[in-house]
């Protein structure tokens, strides 16, 4: 390390190591740049370039480099890349909601199998809302956005400066709570035609009793489920260029210097 410092500079180094705290966090909660199909030391080399590459840019105000105050700066960086990677997060997170409620509903998800995106377990539905969000993600350029949101947190939060606590709360509890509500919205269009398959089977258990209804109805609802669902992924991809938007917006206006 003692090398390191001589060579570059110790405002150099400790420049480089608060913005690596920051940008960090991108690839363990941010969308694509935490995908488990990415190996963690190619993650890692990705966030060292990305780091060397910011700091000549906002590493330009003179950095506290005693330890207890240096510790200080490397926890709000922290705290500070969460935070932003957190409401970003929060968005494809909808989208396996989504997938979930709807292998809830056709019946898919008594067969569960491991999401190659996260790595959990997850159904089909699910696993595939979250590989077509990955492909739309990179087909609008989102890991670009996603840069130059990070980048321009240093404009809201300087290196020296601590963010407003109350701030980052309440973004981050918004950011929750949307989660459900974008999941609703994608999934709507398919639950509510799951819905009135339901309600059409009712009424013809009533009409003809000896029909078995749930054999029949099974398959009905993954033909309607899987029908509607093709009709409604074009549309998909226009609501997520929107809602990626809107989240680095929603990330950059919860960080401001408390």
């Amino acid at each position: 390390m003692r090398p390191i410092v001589q060579q570059f500079g110790e405002q150099q180094v400790a420049g480089f190591f608060l913005v690596l705290a920051r940008v960090s966090p991108l690839f363990v909660l941010a969308p694509l740049f935490s995908s488990q199909l990415l190996p963690p030391r190619v993650r890692g080399i990705v966030a060292v370039a990305l780091a060397i590459g910011m700091v000549p840019v906002v590493a330009r105000e003179k950095i506290a480099t005693d330890t207890f105050a240096f510790a200080g700066l490397v926890g709000k960086e922290l705290l500070v890349g969460m935070a932003f990677a957190f409401a970003l997060g929060a968005l494809f997170a909808a989208l396996s909601v989504a997938g979930t409620f709807l292998d809830t509903s056709i019946g898919f998800s008594f067969g569960s199998i491991v999401d190659p995106i996260s790595g959990s377990s997850a159904a089909v539905l699910s696993q595939l809302y979250a590989l077509i969000g990955v492909v739309i993600f990179i087909a609008i350029g989102g890991d670009a956005w996603v840069v130059q949101g990070m980048a321009r947190t240093y404009e809201l939060v300087p290196l020296e400066a601590f963010p407003s606590i109350n701030a980052i709360t309440s973004g981050a509890l918004t950011a929750f709570v949307g989660i459900f509500a974008a999941a609703i919205q994608v999934a709507g269009p398919v639950m509510l035609a799951l819905i009135l398959t339901d309600a059409a089977f009712g009424m013809v258990s009533r009409v003809v009793p000896q029909l078995n209804v749930f054999a029949v109805g099974f398959a009905a609802k993954i033909v309607v489920g899987l029908l509607v669902l093709g009709v409604t992924l074009p549309f998909l991809a226009g609501w997520l260029s929107n809602e990626l938007e809107a989240s680095v917006t929603d990330a950059l206006r919860m960080l401001r210097v408390g």
